[in-house]
């Protein structure tokens, strides 16, 4: 077994933003700034960073549990110009086991869910009487990711 941990990096313009998307789309928290600093900007300073260079926004999600990856929003200066080449698939269905009537609902609701969030959905991918549903969508800066 690997005795290395990794993170997911995704690069943007704003990552506070995203942060706050993915934290509720992904159930995770906002990676806060270590004691005793009440922000990000504050702690970047602390470590000699003027207060221009210091960005204050969150910039990073963890799992509650601590299990699962840390996200970090990398801010870049490019906007995004082609498909992602590594996305999420937000598994929400229940996978084969489940009724596709049911797996249908389930996504769906989670699909109006992330729209509410800020999530734009892109198209849905109905492949009956294949057993198979899911729908593709985009978060605030268009990173595609799909429910399924």
């Amino acid at each position: 077994m690997s005795t290395s941990t990794y993170q997911i990096t995704i690069d943007c313009s704003d990552p506070d933003l995203l942060a706050r998307f993915w934290a509720k789309a992904l159930g995770y928290d906002l990676h806060e700034p270590p004691e005793p600093h009440e922000s990000w900007g504050a702690y970047w300073m602390s470590l000699g960073m003027s207060e221009d260079e210091a960005y204050d926004g969150y910039d990073a999600i963890v799992d509650p549990s601590g299990v699962l990856p840390r996200v970090w929003f990398q801010h870049v200066p490019e906007k995004k110009s082609v498909k992602n080449r590594l996305h999420f698939d937000l598994l929400v269905g229940g996978g084969r086991t489940v009724p596709i009537e049911e797996r249908i609902v389930r996504v769906d609701a989670e699909a109006e869910r992330l729209v509410a969030i800020g999530a734009t959905l892109l198209r849905v991918m109905d492949s009956r009487p294949f057993p198979h549903y899911a729908i593709a969508m985009a978060d605030p800066e268009g990173n595609e990711f799909d429910i399924v």
